[in-house]
């Protein structure tokens, strides 16, 4: 039986950018193009039944193939395998397709990213912040995001260390 990484990157082979282990886990990086059908194939075909997390990274100057990508780690279930998907998004339209159709975890988790790296999700049933207010300027997991904020936390009083 092929293993499903590699499964994918011979039906997605324009979209799949590589396949690379780290800490025992297999990782594969793709474009944001196909997200959805790459996930429905690890869901349906491989058996990769939960969405155990969706995150983002922001490698502002380090070199990837865009600056964000939308990370998602799966499960299966019944062997407590797992493997991770990385999906890079550019900063020129940081915008992919939603998993919200595919796990019911999908959408809290992406309306997180929606708010802290400011990735907006096609398809989304209710994309809005989460943590943050509406009107906050600004999603401050971006690398560029100021280290003390926007005058946001002036407010609160200062401790000593």
């Amino acid at each position: 039986m092929m293993d499903p990484l590699d499964r994918v990157k011979e039906r997605f082979a324009d979209e799949v950018l590589g396949i690379h282990e780290h800490a025992g886990q297999r990782c594969l990086d793709v474009r944001r193009g196909r997200i959805l059908e790459i996930l429905r194939m690890l869901r349906d075909e491989c058996g990769f039944d939960v969405l155990a997390d969706l995150t983002a990274v922001d490698y502002l100057d380090r070199g990837r193939p865009e600056r964000f990508c939308v990370v998602y780690n799966l499960c299966r279930i019944r062997t407590g395998e797992r493997t991770r998907l990385k999906a890079f998004v550019p900063e020129r339209d940081p915008e992919i397709d939603s998993a919200s159709g595919l796990w019911k975890a999908a959408p809290w988790a992406e309306r997180e990213v929606y708010d802290l790296f400011g990735i907006r999700f096609r398809g989304h049933p209710g994309l809005k912040r989460i943590l943050l207010p509406e009107a906050y300027g600004g999603h401050p997991l971006r690398k560029d995001y100021p280290l003390r904020g926007r005058g946001e936390r002036q407010d609160f009083p200062r401790y000593a260390p």
